[in-house]
């Protein structure tokens, strides 16, 4: 079940396979103090096999060691996405020489506009070691099934928008899912539970 300090709203409906591991309720005293929310217990982290922005195949097997900050968001997100990374560059700084020890992936919900090349110039504008994933929409559609996240298309004009969900998930340095981190929270949430994780 996912263990939650602080009820939050999930965006966007779940899959019935992954919102039957999700439930809120009060943090377990024997779990990790965490700002997220928590998965408890912990299940290793879905894997996947997308071309990375840094070239080559994406995959979470190979950041196996540091503890990975996996959102969803795309390169012509208006405000979601570019606060989200920004809080993320901010936490990453502020952890000073145990930044290195983080990994923030950031997969797209737009394949059709954001190839490898796109999401690499627009990742770099927050933190040069960002790295993005793409694919084909059937293998995007995979990982979205897998992680529980929406992505709806929605036309504005002769051009369109793509709504998603916006949270960020604390894979730990075993591969294993540890937390769900709701939009809008501080770099400041990030770095006391990025430590918390990493001092285990």
């Amino acid at each position: 079940m996912l263990t939650m300090k602080h009820p939050v709203r999930i965006a966007g409906s779940l899959t019935a396979a992954f919102a039957s591991l999700l439930t809120l309720v009060t943090l377990a005293a024997d779990g990790p103090t965490l700002k997220a929310g928590v998965f408890e217990p912990p299940r290793a982290a879905p894997e996947f096999s997308l071309d990375a922005s840094s070239g080559g195949k994406l995959s979470l097997a190979s950041y196996r060691g540091k503890l990975v900050l996996l959102g969803f968001g795309f390169t012509s997100c208006p405000e979601v996405c570019p606060t989200t990374l920004a809080t993320l560059a901010q936490a990453r700084k502020r952890l000073g020489e145990q930044g290195e020890l983080v990994q923030v992936v950031y997969v797209t919900v737009d394949p059709e506009r954001d190839s490898a090349d796109r999401m690499r110039a627009y990742l770099g504008g927050f933190d040069a070691s960002f790295v993005g994933g793409t694919g084909t929409p059937a293998q995007l559609e995979a990982v979205y099934k897998n992680y529980g996240v929406t992505a709806q298309r929605k036309p504005i004009g002769d051009s369109y928008t793509v709504a998603h969900s916006s949270s960020v998930y604390l894979i730990d340095q075993k591969g294993l899912l540890r937390g769900m981190m709701p939009y809008g929270r501080l770099p400041a949430d990030y770095v006391h539970d990025v430590l918390a994780l990493l001092s285990e």
